[in-house]
């Protein structure tokens, strides 16, 4: 027997109701979870190539020259106070606190704002100086591992506000809170492998 219920009339309106739930108990976090898997390989690619290239400046200046580390602490700041928050935001959803956790969505999306402004800063700074993605082949895999991650955080910031506008529309009913979950792990996934950029990049890029 068809899981869709038919009108008994052939002339009237067709509607279709399904008569169960179309998504299966934790069927969305493991299917976002095989996302991020599949998007730790890209950043592995990409680290990978910075450990074979990340010394090849090609006779100019390197990274103890190019690296602003107290730029780049600041930015740290700003995307790891932006987890802080995202986890306050969690918190009041538990509590069914609509407006709570938009405030607290609100001052995470500035965090990541705040930091795509640095890294924006800092490119602008390194191309400036001679040292953009076409100078060396370790510009290249810096601008292709950083740029990545921040197009990662450009796009979770624009998830970030149209879920927002879900929740200031039609509340924290069940759908949203399955969205803000996935967000939530998309966020703090991208804290984690900034924390690679921040050690094996910039840390060890200046030494």
């Amino acid at each position: 027997m068809s899981d869709l219920a038919h009108p008994a009339s052939a002339g009237a309106e067709r509607a279709y109701h399904l008569d169960h739930e179309p998504h299966p108990e934790n069927g969305t976090a493991l299917g976002f979870w095989m996302y991020l898997m599949s998007d730790c390989l890209i950043f592995a690619a990409l680290f990978a190539t910075w450990g074979v290239l990340g010394r090849s400046y090609a006779g100019g200046p390197g990274g103890a020259e190019l690296f602003d580390l107290k730029l780049v602490a600041l930015n740290t700041a700003f995307l790891l106070l932006s987890s802080i928050t995202f986890g306050f935001a969690m918190l009041r959803k538990q509590l069914n606190d609509k407006s709570g956790t938009l405030i607290w969505l609100a001052v995470t999306g500035l965090f990541g704002l705040a930091f795509l402004a640095v890294e924006l800063y800092e490119f602008h700074h390194l191309i400036h100086a001679g040292a953009g993605p076409q100078s060396s082949a370790a510009m290249s895999a810096f601008f292709a591992l950083v740029g990545t991650h921040g197009l990662h955080v450009s796009f979770g910031s624009i998830w970030l506000v149209v879920l927002m506008v879900q929740i200031a529309k039609h509340g924290l009913i069940h759908e949203n809170k399955r969205r803000l979950m996935c967000l939530s792990m998309f966020w703090h996934f991208l804290d984690v492998v900034w924390i690679g950029v921040f050690t094996f990049v910039y840390l060890m890029g200046v030494l």
